[in-house]
């Protein structure tokens, strides 16, 4: 039993007792303990095996017994007979866009809807529009919804894949046969989704490195295994490709493999306009009987490459022939952003609205980073379903946040904020007077996706026109491989914001990366900053700045475009900055 499979299976007992319709405490209950199942710094599963779990904040009694459980005997019975109760292909539905445990629970038991297959039969034959709560706009976006998961259902998050990713990559490295390992493919490029990860060694004995890459843990199934590559699924599906390749072949194979295709296009056709022809494997001579040039020799490492074709050295994450090459041959590429660059994060949630950690322990949390400052944005009034803060609420949470600040004396800074909901006709949540005692405010959209575009944008722009909205929040509402974006003019959002002092902010979870990499360098164009934001909702939560930081350099950001690289005396500044132009 590992943490994330412990972690896992309280999360399924909530969904499994939300679809029987238990108490929401309970239910809390154990989404919390799948929180602190995997954000607890000690080893947990040997503390409960231990029986040592007394003094850890949310775990009561049950829960501590349950992982104790989980911990010795590798399953747990309470699960095993609720699950008992519903079909394994029932999880399948918590994975489409605009159906939730209740929902669920009706098809499931109305209908005898257990799996996508049958949800798509119901909704096809008009049974689920007769459902009490349906009808037929919802049955047409669930079969939308659909089609949607089923065209994206070999794509994988970065939280899905990251860890194993670098796990796999230390492996391969610490192996006594391999000299050099690399991650190539997208993963690489610091693409939003993959469909797979790339392994690159150098070795001088291929077969040993194979041998053992398919007898590791993490292999599921052997899908081939070959002289110098092999390709493997693990168990949650991921197929993972291994090839070996000579030390002298490696800075040709990682290049190649890295891709884009499109940008390894303009490699060759570059190494073919200087008498080279450019592979995976090196250089050689385009013309027979013509000698290399003198460096090919020479070419230990990929930069090696792009110096020998006339180029600046162009980071993985920028090659995908959208203007790298052209940027490159005239010296203007970016010195792209580093998470060591951020000094503080924005848009976290506590559990005052749907966080699983407190005010204090997100501030300890972010100190432990190294951050100088943090900025809360608990969900206001309207996410109801987030436990959104009233008028009321949110002043205690002043009140709160100008205590600890005073405690910590100026060696660290929680900022006052709220994540204010944008309402339908582009009003906010909060009235001014209320917004204007806040350090920030970010505005985003929470509800009513399906407005036709002018409408959309036009709602969002009349939000960034407040004063008192510093951040506009991931900006297109999408889930990656659940919900596409809303219908919206980015573009004509991007004018609104330089035109007001907005910040857009790059959420950093990975089931968002919103705004997409591909718009940020039209904002820097038009002078709008980035905020990379967590949008936390756990201490462990924190650290998808990681997966922020990817996208922000894909997007070709720079430190001087995000404005969290600030430190604590500017920051300030730049958060009122809107309010005091009074730009509209």
């Amino acid at each position: 039993m590992t943490r994330e499979e412990a972690a896992e299976i309280l999360e399924r007992i909530a969904l499994l007792l939300e679809l029987k319709g238990e108490n929401p405490f309970k239910i809390r209950a154990y989404k919390t303990g799948a929180e602190v199942v995997q954000t607890h710094p000690g080893d947990i599963l040997q503390l409960a095996r231990e029986n040592a779990l007394d003094g850890i904040k949310g775990l009561g009694d049950a829960l501590r017994d349950k992982l104790h459980e989980l911990a010795t005997t590798g399953r747990l019975e309470f699960f095993e007979k609720l699950k008992a109760e519903f079909p394994e292909s029932l999880f399948e539905l918590f994975e489409i866009s605009g159906l939730g445990p209740k929902k669920i629970a009706a098809l499931h038991a109305q209908l005898g809807v257990s799996s996508l297959a049958d949800l798509r039969r119901v909704c096809e034959s008009g049974e689920a529009a007769q459902l009490s709560g349906f009808g037929a706009k919802t049955v047409e976006k669930l079969l939308e919804a659909i089609a949607f998961r089923e065209a994206h259902a070999s794509e994988f998050r970065l939280d899905q894949v990251y860890a194993l990713a670098l796990e796999l990559l230390e492996t391969l490295r610490s192996h006594p046969r391999v000299s050099r390992a690399e991650i190539c493919g997208s993963f690489r490029r610091g693409k939003e989704v993959v469909h797979d990860l790339d392994f690159l060694v150098a070795s001088k004995h291929p077969q040993e490195v194979m041998a053992d890459f398919v007898r590791l843990p993490q292999v599921d199934k052997i899908i081939a295994q070959g002289d110098t590559k092999a390709s493997i699924y693990t168990p949650g599906g991921l197929q993972c490709d291994l090839r070996v390749v000579t030390s002298a072949e490696f800075p040709f194979a990682l290049q190649y493999f890295t891709g884009s295709k499109e940008h390894n296009v303009v490699m060759r056709s570059r190494a073919l306009d200087r008498g080279l022809s450019l592979n995976e494997y090196g250089f050689k001579p385009s013309q027979a009987g013509a000698a290399l040039p003198e460096e090919v020799a020479e070419i230990a490492e990929e930069k090696q490459i792009y110096q020998l074709l006339g180029l600046d050295y162009i980071e993985p994450e920028l090659r995908e022939n959208a203007g790298e090459f052209e940027a490159a041959e005239k010296g203007r590429l970016p010195r792209l952003i580093e998470l060591e660059n951020l000094r503080g994060v924005f848009h976290n949630h506590t559990t005052a609205s749907d966080g699983s950690a407190s005010l204090r322990e997100m501030a300890e949390a972010a100190m432990d980073l190294g951050l100088q400052y943090l900025g809360i944005a608990d969900h206001s009034r309207s996410s109801f379903q987030a436990n959104g803060l009233d008028e009321k609420r949110l002043r205690a949470q002043i009140a709160e946040i100008q205590k600890l600040n005073a405690e910590f004396e100026g060696s660290f800074r929680i900022f006052t904020g709220s994540e204010v909901d944008i309402l339908k006709d582009g009003s906010l949540d909060f009235p001014d007077d209320l917004l204007a005692e806040l350090d920030y405010v970010v505005a985003s959209v929470h509800n009513v996706f399906n407005l036709p575009e002018a409408e959309m944008t036009a709602r969002i722009i009349r939000a960034i026109e407040n004063p008192y909205v510093t951040m506009l929040g991931h900006v297109t509402g999408r889930l990656l491989a659940q919900r596409p974006a809303y219908a919206v003019n980015l573009p004509a959002i991007l004018d609104a914001a330089a035109r007001t002092g907005t910040i857009i902010e790059l959420n950093a979870s990975p089931w968002r990366l919103d705004m997409d990499w591909r718009w940020w360098r039209l904002a820097v164009e038009k002078g709008v900053k980035c905020s990379v934001n967590p949008d936390a909702h756990s201490t462990r939560g924190l650290q998808d700045v990681i997966f922020g930081i990817r996208s922000a350099r894909k997007g070709w950001l720079r430190r001087q475009d995000v404005v969290n690289c600030l430190r604590l005396e500017d920051i300030e500044t730049e958060l009122l900055r809107k309010r005091k132009t009074g730009v509209h």
